[in-house]
């Protein structure tokens, strides 16, 4: 016969336990629901839209994942050759190249650095890359390649343009307006260019034009100009005579400015100054050359003239002496006969 056991059931407190802990369970969820429910209330879309666009999040987050794992497993890379592959099939490719804007530049150097992309299929051409490479040639300042369906590269340059000569120890160089060095000239292609030289000069090219463009009349006299001890100018005209200025833009541009006016009423230029030194505010000095020895020339005309008077006074003087000695003797030749008459009686 069966026998059923009975355990002791459970107490008070573990009854009140469970109680409380369902019933802070449902006031949570209450709590919970309520708070999600007003803040969907709140939003300006409905919950259906809000799904929709969830699932778009997921969507494109799947979408990058793909992209990312292609990338890693180089399938656009290889799309794109199979791409260039075919449009160089069709007549794609690079066979011509068009040059414009060129005046001075050879234009080989021009066609070296496009030789690679001769026979390429068009996709695979690296414009960007060939721009970088013809803007590092002395002479281009800025260049725009582009492609012209279906076989055709177009090359428009833009050079910079010679404005002075930078004369170095061993060669002249031409140079633009920046001091930006362009090439090697010689000695008559550098005629009626202004010329710069000294250290650093061809850093101070754009200084000095500004400094040259304070006097206009006189800038088109200038020849040569030389940046002296990193800090100041010495500019030497057509006439061969040299204009030293002071340091400072400043003072330097106030200085030729009234080194132009002077020239302008007194003609400064065309004279026997060899150098007007205006370092000193305020001041000019005039260096003539040979001034020294014009005045030991001008001297040495005066001794001789003192000289000369006076050897010619005491030539006058023994002159005179010499008058007076034959007229005593005279009168005494006169006197001797009355003498001679006298001892004979």
């Amino acid at each position: 016969m069966s026998q059923t056991i009975r355990r002791k059931g459970s107490n008070v407190r573990k009854v009140a336990a469970q109680q409380s802990k369902a019933r802070s369970m449902r006031n949570a969820k209450a709590k919970t629901g309520s708070a999600l429910d007003s803040f969907m209330n709140w939003l300006p879309v409905s919950e259906e839209v809000l799904q929709r666009l969830f699932l778009l999040f997921i969507l494109a987050v799947a979408a990058i994942a793909v992209v990312v794992i292609a990338r890693l497993a180089g399938v656009p890379e290889l799309i794109g050759r199979q791409f260039a592959m075919a449009a160089g099939d069709v007549g794609f490719s690079v066979n011509k190249v068009e040059v414009r804007g060129v005046k001075h530049l050879n234009e080989l150097k021009i066609y070296e650095r496009v030789d690679t992309a001769m026979g390429r299929p068009m996709p695979e051409v690296d414009v960007d890359q060939i721009r970088s490479e013809l803007v590092q040639l002395n002479w281009i300042e800025d260049a725009r390649v582009s492609r012209q369906l279906p076989d055709r590269l177009v090359i428009d340059v833009v050079e910079r343009k010679p404005h002075a000569v930078l004369r170095k120890p061993d060669k002249l160089v031409l140079i633009d307006a920046t001091g930006h060095e362009l090439e090697p000239v010689s000695p008559e292609r550098a005629k009626g260019k202004l010329i710069v030289f000294g250290p650093g000069a061809s850093k101070q090219v754009e200084a000095l034009t500004k400094l040259l463009g304070a006097a206009p009349a006189l800038k088109p006299q200038v020849t040569e100009a030389e940046w002296v001890g990193n800090r100041r100018w010495n500019v030497a005209f057509k006439t061969g005579q040299i204009l030293a200025l002071p340091e400072g833009e400043k003072d330097a541009a106030n200085s030729l400015m009234t080194f132009a006016r002077l020239d302008g009423v007194n003609r400064l230029l065309g004279g026997r100054v060899a150098v007007f030194d205006m370092r000193t505010a305020g001041r000019i000095y005039f260096r003539v050359p040979e001034r020294a020895a014009d005045a030991a020339t001008a001297t040495a005309k005066a001794t001789a003239a003192k000289a000369a008077e006076k050897s010619a006074s005491a030539e006058t003087k023994d002159a005179k002496d010499t008058k007076d000695t034959k007229v005593a003797s005279a009168k005494t030749d006169k006197a001797k006969p009355g003498e001679k008459k006298k001892e004979q009686q």
